[in-house]
């Protein structure tokens, strides 16, 4: 059984998030740590802007069943990233576009706005490298990297943003930061 408050938590931030571009239509994932052996995820045909009970499962991270069936293909991700990074309690995934539109022509994110500024250092673009043997390498590529930085945060070239944080309005401040710094850079290019 899913905890009611996690479900709306979920689904009230799905919908922020949405509204903001960093969900699309059914392209995202966003989870919650339950104890030390499962985690409440999306399901694959989650619609972010409609987010319900029916909307979520419940995953053991030991055991795959048939709810690992159902549940968002970045379930795998989620739950390794929760095997390893202890202070992970949420998670989210998501495809915001001037964030991945920044990934195409840099290495990294230099902010120039006073909150990107405050908020983050220079963040690395991290290069999946060939794109068909992605979902192979990604969970443990993921983790590690995520391991390896203090900044809670992946941007992946081309695919995404990966965010995790003990504290939800941690992690969707993350989110909110990065987005609205990168917009403010692609519109500081379009003055040169």
């Amino acid at each position: 059984m899913i905890d009611n408050k996690t479900v709306k938590l979920l689904s009230d931030l799905s919908l922020t998030m949405f509204r903001k571009n960093f969900f699309g239509i059914y392209h995202g994932a966003i989870s919650a740590k339950q104890d030390h052996n499962s985690f409440v995820i999306n399901k694959s045909d989650a619609i972010f802007d409609e987010m319900s009970d029916n909307s979520f499962c419940k995953l053991n991270m030991n055991k795959q069943d048939y709810r690992w069936k159902v549940a968002s293909i970045e379930s795998h991700i989620h739950s390794t990233i929760y095997n390893n990074i202890h202070e992970a309690k949420y998670i989210a995934f998501g495809v915001p576009i001037y964030t991945t539109a920044y990934t195409f022509e840099h290495d990294e994110i230099i902010f120039d706005d006073f909150f990107g500024k405050t908020t983050f250092p220079t963040i690395k673009v991290y290069d999946p490298g060939d794109y068909n043997t992605w979902y192979d390498r990604n969970a443990l590529e993921i983790t590690k990297y995520l391991k390896e930085t203090n900044e809670h945060i992946m941007v992946i070239k081309g695919i995404g943003t990966y965010v995790y944080d003990r504290d939800i309005n941690n992690l969707v401040k993350r989110i909110a930061i990065l987005e609205n710094s990168c917009r403010l850079l692609s519109i500081k290019s379009s003055f040169k």
